[in-house]
């Protein structure tokens, strides 16, 4: 049909037992970090719109605190948003973040789109984690309503199932 532009098809989220993709991104302007990083132990990511908005900052300041528990399984954490490595920075330094956050910046929101947790309308990460296993296999995943803070049971819990050599309960 002439004139006519093709819109993107919108990806189903990941799954648990879905292999989940590989990328690598900024986490400063100078270092990249990637799911390769944690190969071999289970990542946890945490994908959330912005910054600076009220429920993002409680939900990455309470991953920092609850760090020593996502230590105790030994997973590896990275926060995933499209704001860029430099608000990134600030929003660390400010909020006393020590884990990765992830600059999904340029292409935006490429990294969001092949996990299926791109929101084209208001052009942010929707609000969605994912526990992968040590081979990059999603065992567990969720994405939560806007303004919810989906805090952190979840995640434990399919940490604990894979400690335990259980997959978690969907």
């Amino acid at each position: 049909m002439s004139g006519s532009v093709s819109q993107p098809v919108p990806q189903a989220v990941l799954r648990a037992g879905q292999r989940a993709p590989d990328f690598e991104l900024p986490s400063a302007p100078d270092h990249r970090v990637g799911t390769s990083e944690f190969r071999g132990r289970p990542a946890v990511l945490a994908f959330y719109p912005a910054d600076w908005s009220p429920v993002c900052g409680d939900q990455m300041t309470l991953y920092q605190a609850v760090m020593p528990e996502f230590e105790r399984y030994n997973a590896g954490v990275m926060g995933i948003s499209v704001d860029n490595v430099w608000s990134h920075r600030a929003f660390a330094e400010d909020r006393g973040i020590t884990f990765p956050l992830l600059a999904d910046f340029e292409p935006k929101g490429e990294v969001a789109r092949q996990y299926g947790v791109y929101d084209e309308h208001s052009g942010v990460c929707q609000r969605a984690l994912f526990v992968l296993d040590g081979e990059g296999v999603v065992v567990w995943s969720q994405v939560a309503p806007p303004g919810v803070n989906p805090g952190a049971d979840g995640i434990l819990n399919a940490l604990e199932g894979l400690d335990s050599g259980r997959r978690p309960v969907l």
